[in-house]
C-alpha cells in the first residue's frame, strides 16, 4: 500500500529573473582561427563496406596519395584482407574525475597494493580502471575482485566492468572495381570535387574514409567541417518538424557545437572522433538537413558554452520528465558547478512531479504510454508522450532479462525495491531479489539492468530512472506473477532537456536564456 503521498503541481513558469540572468549573450571575439574539422565513425565496425561519391571522385590511400581507382557517381567494395590477433578484456572502471591529485593518489595505493592500473584521458578528465580479466572470466570470479577493491578503499559499490580490446599484428584491406583488386594496411579515402561522398548508400559532406578500428575490422569514417557535422546533427537531435522553434534550434546547435569541440578524439583508438548515435550525437550526414536548422546552425557558428573559460560538457536528453538531474546523481563523477537539477515544463504542459520522500507517485489520472506498443527508431527528440509512460513484465521476462544482465541465472524474481533516490526522484540504488541471490545497480546503469521489451519484441533500454515499480501479483494466491511500473523522461536526465528548450522557444524566450537554464553559471563565446 502506498502511503503519504503527496502530488506537487508545477506550471511552466520561468520567472523574470531568468531575463536578467540570459540577457547579453558574453560572446568573446573569436581571433583568426580555422574552423575545426570532425571525423564520425559511421560505420564503426564491419568486415566490409562501399564508400564512393557524387560526380567524378578518386579513391586514394591516405598515407601514400597513391590513387586506387577513379570513378563517377559509383561506390567501390573495400573489405578486410587479413586481420591482427584481437584479445578482449574486462577492466573494472572505478571513478572519473578532473583531479590530477586525486589519480596521483589513487595510482600510488593501488599500485602499492599490487594492482594493474589504467588511466583513460577523457572528456578533460580521467577515468581510472583497475585490474584486467579475460572476456570468459566468471561473473563470481569478476564480483569477488570488485569486492576485494572495494574493501581496500580503492573502488565504490557503483564500479562497473569495461570492455577492452587489445590489436597485436598487421592487418590489410582491399579496394575492388570491375573485378580488379588492390590491398594496403594504410587506411583509404573518398575525395570529391562535389565534396559529396557516400558510405554504404548514404551521403555525406566531405571526406569518406575506410580505417582500422581497435578490434582489426574496417571503419567507415566521415571527415568533415564542424559547421557541416552540425547540418546533419541538429535536424536529427531536434526535428525541425514538428519542433521548429529557432531559438530552440539555436540552443540545440550551440549544445551540438560545444559537445563536439570538447571532445577531440574522444575514440581516437578508433580512428575517429565521434560516433553519429546517441553514444554521443546522431548524426544523419546531408540527407537529414533541414533548411530550419541550418539557418540555427549557421546565425550561431562557431558559439559554444563555456564555464569559467573552459567549454562545458555540454550533455543533454530528450525529456526530462519534470526535472533535470545533477550530474554525480546519474554517472559515477565528482559534481559539476552547470550541471545542477532544475525544474522543466515540458511543451508547456502542467507537471505533476513528487520530490524525493518515503514514497513516489505519479498522477494516476495522467494518460500514460505502454513502451510495449510504442514503435521508437534510433533516436526522436523532443518526443512528448514519454513525459509519462508506463510497462509491465511477466515473471518470465523479468528474468530473463536481469538473468541475461548479470550473466547468470537468477531465477524467480521476488521483490524489485529502488532503496536510495537523488533530489530530483530518480532512482540511484536498485535491488533485485530473486531465488538465487540479490543483485545491486547504481544511478543510471538502472536502466541498463531493468530493460523493458519493446514493439519488436526486443529488449530495450529503460527510458529514464525516474520512475516506480511495484509488484503484480495475483488477486487469490498473492503470488508475484510480475512487476509493473510508471516513469517520466526519455534520457540520462541531465543538462538540457530538448523537449523543454521547446518549451521555452515557444514561450519567446531566446538561445541564450534558454541554455543558462539548463546550464548554470556558463558563458557563451565565439571561438572561429
Amino acid at each position: 500500500m502506498l502511503k503519504n503521498v503527496f502530488k506537487y503541481f508545477v506550471v511552466f513558469t520561468i520567472v523574470s529573473a531568468l531575463f536578467f540572468q540570459g540577457v547579453g549573450q558574453n560572446k568573446v571575439a573569436a581571433e583568426d582561427v580555422a574552423e575545426p574539422v570532425i571525423r564520425i565513425g559511421m560505420v564503426p565496425d564491419v568486415q566490409s563496406l562501399k564508400i564512393g561519391g557524387k560526380g567524378t571522385f578518386d579513391l586514394v590511400d591516405k598515407v601514400t596519395g597513391e590513387v586506387l581507382f577513379s570513378g563517377t557517381d559509383e561506390e567501390f567494395l573495400v573489405e578486410l584482407a587479413s586481420t591482427a590477433e584481437i584479445k578482449t578484456n574486462y577492466r573494472l572502471q572505478v571513478s572519473f574525475t578532473t583531479s590530477e591529485g586525486y589519480v596521483a593518489d589513487w595510482l600510488s595505493r593501488a599500485e602499492a597494493a599490487g594492482y594493474s592500473t589504467y588511466v583513460e584521458d577523457y572528456n578533460n578528465g580521467y577515468r581510472l580502471h583497475i585490474g584486467e580479466f579475460p572476456a570468459d572470466a566468471s561473473f563470481t570470479v569478476r564480483t569477488n575482485f570488485k569486492n576485494d577493491v572495494i574493501a581496500k578503499g580503492l573502488a565504490a559499490s557503483d564500479a562497473f566492468w569495461k570492455v577492452v580490446t587489445i590489436v597485436e599484428g598487421e592487418t590489410t584491406m582491399k579496394a575492388t572495381k570491375n573485378g580488379e583488386v588492390k590491398s594496403t594496411s594504410n587506411p583509404v579515402q573518398v575525395l570529391a570535387p562535389s565534396e559529396r561522398v557516400t558510405i554504404n548508400g548514404k551521403t555525406y559532406r566531405g571526406i569518406a574514409e575506410v580505417g582500422f578500428n581497435s578490434k582489426g575490422t574496417l571503419a567507415g569514417i566521415n571527415e568533415l567541417l564542424i559547421e557541416e557535422y552540425l547540418y546533419g546533427v541538429v535536424p536529427r537531435e531536434l526535428p525541425p518538424n514538428p519542433y521548429g522553434a529557432l531559438e530552440a534550434q539555436k540552443s540545440q546547435a550551440i549544445a551540438a557545437r560545444t559537445y563536439a569541440l570538447s571532445n577531440p578524439g574522444k575514440r581516437s583508438a578508433d580512428g575517429y572522433d565521434l560516433l553519429p548515435t546517441t553514444s554521443d550525437q546522431v548524426y544523419g550526414g546531408f540527407e537529414a538537413e533541414h533548411p530550419i536548422s541550418n539557418d540555427a546552425v549557421d546565425g550561431t557558428r562557431g558559439i559554444v558554452a563555456t564555464y569559467e573559460g573552459k567549454l562545458i560538457t555540454a550533455v543533454f536528453h530528450s525529456t526530462s520528465g519534470g526535472f533535470t538531474a545533477n550530474n554525480e546523481d546519474v554517472w559515477n563523477s565528482e559534481a559539476t558547478p552547470y550541471l545542477r537539477a532544475t525544474q522543466v515544463g515540458q511543451k508547456g504542459n502542467t507537471l505533476k512531479y513528487v520530490p524525493a520522500l518515503d514514497v513516489y507517485k505519479f498522477d494516476e489520472e495522467e494518460q500514460t504510454e505502454s513502451l510495449r506498443d510504442v514503435k521508437t527508431g534510433d533516436f526522436e527528440a523532443g518526443k512528448s508522450k514519454y513525459y509519462r509512460w508506463n510497462f509491465e513484465w511477466t515473471a518470465e521476462e523479468i528474468s530473463d532479462i536481469l538473468s541475461t544482465y548479470y550473466n547468470q541465472e537468477v531465477g524467480k524474481v521476488l521483490e524489485i525495491n529502488v532503496t536510495e533516490r537523488s533530489s530530483s526522484g530518480r532512482a540511484a540504488k536498485i535491488e533485485f531479489v530473486t531465488e538465487n541471490g540479490t543483485f545491486y545497480e547504481y544511478k543510471d546503469r538502472i536502466r541498463w539492468a531493468l530493460q523493458y521489451i519493446n514493439a519488436s519484441g526486443n529488449p530495450a533500454v529503460l527510458l529514464s530512472t525516474l520512475f516506480i515499480i511495484e509488484p503484480v501479483k495475483d488477486e487469490v494466491t498473492g503470488e508475484v506473477t510480475g512487476f509493473k511500473t510508471n516513469g517520466g523522461g526519455w534520457g540520462h536526465g541531465v543538462g538540457m532537456s530538448q523537449v523543454g528548450a521547446v518549451g521555452m522557444a515557444e514561450a519567446g524566450f531566446t538561445y541564450d536564456v534558454i541554455l543558462k537554464h539548463f546550464y548554470k553559471g556558463i558563458d557563451l563565446e565565439t571561438k572561429y
